[in-house]
């Protein structure tokens, strides 16, 4: 197969292996919707109709019937039959819709991850999409940045386990015989979660020991589950932009990962490394970029105007461009796209699979999987005889998919008004608007009122837009809208029992809200199934079992903030009121709620926690075990969380580390043992050289339900 792809790159010419590396959006394309308004963006960007005919790739093309009329267009013009790859951005769904990626962290179920992922796959596939666009594993750590929905959390071990299940859904076990699966592209390569100030495409400063510690693990997970992309970053690494870092992209990604899939940049990345500072022009960014090992350029034209000149004048070597064209050929004919340019493409199944009812089954279970409960004081759940007063912009509103839901229908979701009446008879529930997102009315706030004078309990439901989050919606200010804070108080003030739900596509300040309301319940944007979901966690006919993965904090002034952070050497004591320590003068060092945090409708005892031996050798294990007990009236399902904390490193270590956990479903009066092996393997961190392993010393071993209610016992490795 390898030896056809290098037959057929010594066939091409100079100009039709260039125009592999570009790719262009969907209505450049002969055959496309829209077909023949490509005159102006011809120009805008310089390039001629020759380079569309030779082009590699297409961004954003979807649908049947036009990825097959592309492609039937584009065979007809290219003089070798190479077909086109077509690629997008399905994140978490094609047409059915799952929660968003911090929510499918957040029920720290990677099997029903790998599911979401699967079927996403064969929805984008019958559709003529062979590439997606995804997994997104940047570990984040400021809710001010928009993206951080598109992430599974703080933690690189949660984050790896979760790159991998999205790396498995959308790509199957064979890519060439599977014609129903997608080939994966994890972004965004290196540390894009990390930019300063929380803004987006901002400039992101570390040491290469952090980077390698905290940030690459997730990405090394998706390759070694054999992830066919890479994306670069729009960010620097170390002062360099990601699309023309040779150390980052050749030295880490190609020689020392042994990386040798297709890299591409992020939309126009390679531009941009001109007003970043470090090229001149077009010229300059096209050689950096190509000598980094970047191999598609993304909707800008750089390489397609000057890799010509920069071969032909000896200032890139022609087999700089050979390497990626091959790597492209190569993809190409993994799918199986010579033998099938129209691979997996039905018109007939799109109809059967696309929102089929066992799709939208799993979306609701991942959605009710992926909600938190944050606060009960008794009110949750509902009972079906109850008066409920809905209210809030999210109650009658479609806008529950999130950013990200390309191909997602705001008509077809289900939205909170229509799940609660499934439960409840519609003389029980009543609805008023009470604001919209992020203005009120006194006639809005008064008609709220009076319908909820005559409720028994009140349901708001309160949230950002999903524009308010994802790319370029980074926000200072992180708490809900004034307008909806106006609404909770006065809502308050009516002294019914109030129940929450937040739709959100980061950690908020919830101040004006928690302390405001007898239960919370995060929810997220939690897709297509929303209202279904969200009703049976109301009514009890599921228990809530969702964990957080990132932290909300106290205020935003804490940010970033998360539970794996280093102490001090003047660390905060019990005594809140000592001055010359690290602390605030105004609010706690603490978070708001914690990684790992969640509550149910039911509660879990731990018993005492036991270690097999508190000495671990190289070729040793010890066996650390708690039991768990449901000690309330209905049953439910448990994540215990497991920790270590090195005591003392060459390298401060963090405080604390997810090294494990295990989720238990128990009855009422139900009892099981949990159990973790700790091995020295797992105590292995980067040292000041940057070499990997462990240091011998003292360490804590930590299980509990969350990251700050902890069992500790002392272990050594010797």
């Amino acid at each position: 197969m390898e030896k056809n792809m290098e037959n057929l790159l010594q066939q091409m010419t100079l100009d039709e292996k260039i125009a592999q590396l570009m790719q262009l959006a969907t209505f450049f394309y002969k055959g496309a919707a829209g077909d023949g308004e490509i005159t102006g963006p011809l120009q805008d960007m310089g390039i001629t109709n020759e380079v569309v005919e030779n082009s590699g790739s297409v961004l954003g093309a979807s649908g049947a019937r036009e990825v097959t009329n592309i492609q039937r267009e584009h065979l007809a013009h290219n003089r070798l039959g190479i077909p086109l790859l077509m690629m997008a951005d399905i994140v978490h769904g094609f047409k059915t819709i799952f929660p968003v990626p911090l929510a499918i962290g957040c029920s720290w179920d990677t099997e029903l991850a790998e599911k979401s992922a699967e079927i996403a796959a064969k929805e984008a596939s019958v559709s003529g999409v062979h590439v997606t666009f995804a997994p997104m594993v940047d570990l984040v750590r400021d809710p001010r940045w928009g993206r951080v929905m598109e992430s599974t959390g703080e933690d690189p071990y949660l984050n790896s386990l979760f790159a991998k299940a999205f790396v498995r859904g959308f790509q199957g076990d064979n890519l060439t015989e599977e014609t129903d699966r997608v080939a994966a592209c994890v972004k965004h390569f290196a540390a894009y979660g990390a930019p300063e100030g929380g803004r987006d495409y901002n400039t992101v400063n570390m040491s290469e020991r952090q980077l390698r510690e905290s940030y690459l693990p997730a990405y090394k997970a998706a390759l070694d589950e054999g992830c066919e992309m890479v994306m670069t970053a729009f960010n620097t690494v170390d002062g360099i932009p990601a699309s023309g870092n040779k150390k980052l992209m050749r030295e880490l990604l190609r020689e020392e990962w042994g990386f040798d899939g297709v890299i591409i940049s992020d939309w126009g990345a390679v531009k941009e490394m001109i007003p970043h500072g470090v090229a001149e022009d077009e010229r300059e960014a096209a050689r950096k970029g190509l000598e980094a090992g970047v191999d598609i350029e993304m909707m800008t034209a750089c390489y397609a105007k000057n890799v010509k000149d920069l071969v032909e004048s000896g200032e890139l070597a022609e087999a700089l461009l050979d390497e990626s064209v091959l790597r492209i050929l190569n993809l190409k004919n993994k799918l199986g796209l010579f033998e099938n340019p129209y691979r997996g493409t039905s018109e007939e199944l799109e109809k059967e699979l696309i929102m089929s009812e066992k799709h939208r089954s799993v979306a609701k279970e991942l959605a009710v999987k992926s909600s938190v409960l944050l606060k009960n004081d008794g009110v949750l759940p509902l009972s079906k005889e109850q008066k409920v007063a809905l209210i809030g912009p999210f109650a009658k509103n479609g806008d529950v998919l999130g950013p990200w839901s390309w191909h997602g229908s705001k008509e077809e979701s289900v939205q909170v008004y229509d799940g609660l009446l499934t439960k409840s008879p519609s003389a029980n529930l009543t609805f008023a608007k009470g604001s919209d997102i992020e203005t009120v009315s006194q006639e809005q706030l008064a008609e709220a009122c009076e319908i909820a004078r005559h409720a028994d309990v009140i349901v708001l439901a309160l949230g950002e837009a999903s524009a308010m989050s994802g790319e370029g919606g980074c926000r200072a200010d992180i708490r809900l809208p004034e307008a909806q804070l106006k609404l909770v108080g006065r809502i308050r003030e009516l002294g019914k029992p109030v129940v929450t739900v937040l739709f959100n596509g980061r950690p908020l300040d919830l101040h004006g809200v928690i302390d405001q309301t007898d239960a919370l319940l995060e929810a997220w944007y939690p897709g297509t199934e929303a209202g279904s979901a969200i009703a049976d966690l109301l009514y009890g006919d599921a228990n809530p079992s969702g964990k957080l993965t990132m932290s909300f904090p106290y205020s935003v002034g804490q940010v970033p903030v998360y539970y794996n952070c280093f102490n001090t050497g003047r660390p905060q004591g019990e005594n809140k009121q000592e001055r010359y320590v690290t602390h605030y003068l105004d609010i706690p060092n603490e978070p708001l709620l914690p990684f790992g945090f969640g509550l149910s409708y039911t509660t879990f005892a731990y018993g005492e926690m036991n270690l097999s031996t508190d000495t671990l050798t190289v070729d040793s294990e010890i066996t650390a075990s708690v039991k768990v007990t449901n000690v309330g009236k209905l049953a439910g399902e448990e994540t215990v969380q497991f920790y270590i904390r090195d005591l003392s490193g060459e390298i401060v270590r963090p405080l604390k580390e997810l090294k494990g956990y295990e989720k238990v479903s128990l009855n009422p009066g139900e009892t099981k043992e949990v159990s973790f092996s700790i091995t020295e393997a797992q105590l292995r961190y980067y040292h000041g050289d940057l070499s990997f392993k462990s240091d011998k010393g003292k360490f804590h071993a930590m299980i509990g339900p969350n990251s700050n209610e902890l069992t500790i016992l002392p272990f050594s490795l010797i």
